[in-house]
């Protein structure tokens, strides 16, 4: 197994994690990735890959979180939120087991962990079934240190400069 993080509080780690995705269905194998905090708010990956899944037969994007916790305009229980994550991780942990994919990517799997709604703990239980010959990458800000021990790559995306910091909402097309 081959365990891979991107992290930091700069943009860009599911960006990598789908060109890592890209890469690996070029190569005709297959990548799986399941998102934990994104939910009901749609990305262009989505209109690529979700709506038209025969254009890309090597990858799958499963939605699984309810949106972001806590902020722009977030009003669920954080119990929903728990819930939803927990039922992502058992779905990976199935996923993991059909030993189908030669990628997994648990995007958003830090913040989830960072937020208590799975524990680290439960997530290094469930990634440590992987085969030795696949791939998995975890990103998301803050990932737990345990994470970062655990795996042969860390890329931390270091934010320098965004135009959120200034009051400028993400682009569509460039950001989501």
């Amino acid at each position: 197994i081959m365990l891979i993080v991107f992290t930091g509080n700069g943009k860009g780690k599911t960006t990598a994690a789908l060109g890592q995705a890209a890469r690996m269905v070029g190569r005709g194998k297959k990548a799986l990735m399941i998102q934990f905090i994104k939910g009901p708010w749609k990305s262009g990956e989505d209109k690529v890959i979700i709506q038209k899944p025969e254009s890309q037969p090597g990858f799958e994007l499963r939605k699984r979180g309810l949106g972001f916790v806590g902020i722009l305009g977030d009003s669920l229980p954080i119990e929903d939120h728990k819930k939803a994550a927990e039922m992502a991780l058992r779905e990976a942990e199935v996923e993991i087991q059909k030993n189908i994919w030669d990628l997994i990517v648990l995007d958003e799997i830090n913040n989830a962990a960072h937020l208590n709604l799975v524990t680290a703990d439960e997530v290094l239980r469930v990634i440590k079934k992987l085969p030795q010959e696949k791939f998995l990458i975890l990103t998301g800000r803050d990932a737990p240190e345990v994470f970062i021990k655990a795996a042969h790559l860390v890329t931390e995306m270091k934010e320098i400069k965004h135009p959120f910091n200034d009051g400028v909402m993400a682009k569509i097309a460039l950001e989501f």
